[in-house]
């Protein structure tokens, strides 16, 4: 036991795994929170306070995410099929965020319990003119949105460094994660769920991380038969 605890401490990904410790603990220090935030979208008491009809900010947002898409064309061949499915989750996600909340819509017009609480506001700020307000759960799927994209830049920034090299790119954030960029994806994917939390987002999410393992897992196959990627694999974790 003490000697497993003590690799884990030493282990160099032990700063990424104990941040994905506090991320998975997080939400059981503030588990009201959660569940008011998580209630009141499937529940639909959360209506009156849903931005809607603001096109701009929703354009902006799906052209923005889905330009995270390009990075993985450094390290594969471009899978329109995958690209069509996250552009149809963001699409989808946005369009019922600050457009038409459709699924909380529906879901108001059939059950609305009365005098259920509203999660608390923590944070507030304007984005084009358009105030938003952010509760614990929101706040925390934003920071888990802005650290799987930070992953999703250092993988693509590593990749466009060597891209002109025609060897295996085990160096930078690759040193420490055999996929970060799909880690970055499910974290962000993760982060929207949480953020907005509808049937629709779930199936999406289910679909969207089925797929990204998936992917890894093909990607594994091909790079199978190089020996120093069976080396690179015995000494890098597969997402962290």
């Amino acid at each position: 036991m003490v000697k497993s605890l003590m690799r884990f401490i030493k282990h160099k990904n032990f700063p990424f795994r104990l941040l994905i410790i506090i991320i998975i603990i997080t939400p059981f220090i503030f588990l009201w929170d959660f569940y008011v935030h998580i209630y009141s979208h499937f529940m639909g008491t959360i209506l009156p306070n849903v931005i809607t009809e603001q096109w701009h900010i929703v354009i902006i947002n799906i052209f923005m995410f889905i330009t995270f898409l390009i990075p993985l064309s450094f390290r594969r061949k471009i899978n329109w099929k995958e690209y069509g499915l996250v552009t149809a989750f963001f699409v989808s996600l946005f369009i019922e965020m600050y457009g038409l909340p459709l699924s909380i819509l529906f879901v108001s017009k059939t059950i609305y319990p009365a005098n259920f609480e509203i999660a608390r506001v923590i944070y507030e700020f304007e984005f084009l003119g358009v105030s938003i307000a952010m509760d614990i759960a929101m706040l925390y799927a934003s920071i888990l949105i802005i650290i799987g994209t930070l992953f999703i830049l250092a993988g693509w920034i590593t990749l466009y460094k060597n891209i002109k090299k025609q060897e295996l790119v085990t160096v930078g954030i690759y040193a420490y994660s055999r996929h970060p960029q799909y880690l970055g994806f499910t974290m962000i994917i993760i982060g929207w769920l949480i953020g907005w939390p509808t049937i629709l987002t779930i199936i999406f999410a289910v679909i969207l991380i089925y797929k990204y393992v998936k992917v890894c897992k093909t990607e594994e196959k091909e790079l199978s038969h190089i020996k120093s990627y069976k080396k690179y694999k015995e000494k890098v974790p597969f997402f962290i």
